[in-house]
């Protein structure tokens, strides 16, 4: 059952790990199966050097049930399944405490523009989620960081920007595939890091110009995008 999305959501986990976004087991990649509601997940706990496709869990979005596979699905499989109910447009969703959004998180503050690089892909500062009260840290702990989620970008789109940072905790990406949410995934870290890097040499930074943010963005995204090549 949906053997190329589990190849494929067995890669970008690897991915992750390569690139340097995972240590030990602390991350994980999803990917969604539009028609059949399905969602391929990795397994929780399991260390990325012993991962198969087979490994991969499928479940049903609506449910979280598993539909087919041995192992236990992610222990965040619930606040995939909630982006992927909500955000309708996306096709995968990452999870990483890789280490710069993870301090951006911790310190409870939106990762603002200061450049070029991020204003690419983040059409806005990415933001930082409200902590989460104690009845839903002890309730449905990982549906409710979901929700926590959804609810910060009320305002916000998240086409736009597809990526967070949920407070204390750490960074989820999503995108158009599940190769698509990873790279965010990277781009959103190295970004973390420049940021962290500008405040620390010049500590009363402005963020980049709304038109600087314009057209580094709408040149890679607008109806008259030109970068890159002609399909």
């Amino acid at each position: 059952m949906l053997e190329q999305l589990k190849e494929r959501v067995l890669k970008q986990n690897l991915e992750l790990k390569n690139s340097g976004l995972v240590v030990l087991t602390w991350g994980n990649a999803s990917a969604i199966d539009r028609q059949s509601g399905l969602v391929v997940i990795k397994p929780s706990g399991v260390p990325y050097e012993k991962l198969t496709a087979n490994d991969m869990v499928v479940v049903d979005i609506e449910t979280g049930k598993t539909v087919e596979g041995n192992l236990s699905p992610s222990s965040d499989l619930a606040t995939h399944l909630y982006l992927y109910q909500n955000f309708k447009d996306i096709q995968g969703v990452v999870h990483t405490h890789s280490a710069y959004s993870v301090a951006w998180a911790q310190s409870g503050k939106d990762i603002p523009v200061y450049g070029t690089t991020h204003a690419d892909v983040f059409y806005g500062s990415v933001p930082c989620t409200r902590a989460l009260t104690k009845s839903e840290v002890d309730g449905e702990y990982e549906l409710n960081t979901g929700k926590v989620i959804v609810e910060t970008f009320n305002d916000l789109d998240y086409n736009a920007i597809p990526g967070v940072i949920v407070k204390n905790h750490g960074p989820f990406t999503w995108g158009e595939s599940i190769e698509k949410a990873v790279e965010n995934a990277i781009t959103l870290e190295e970004v973390a890091k420049m940021a962290y890097l500008t405040k620390q040499i010049n500590a009363n930074i402005e963020p980049a110009s709304q038109y600087l943010l314009d057209k580094h963005y709408f040149r890679k995204h607008g109806k008259n995008a030109y970068y890159g090549q002609k399909k």
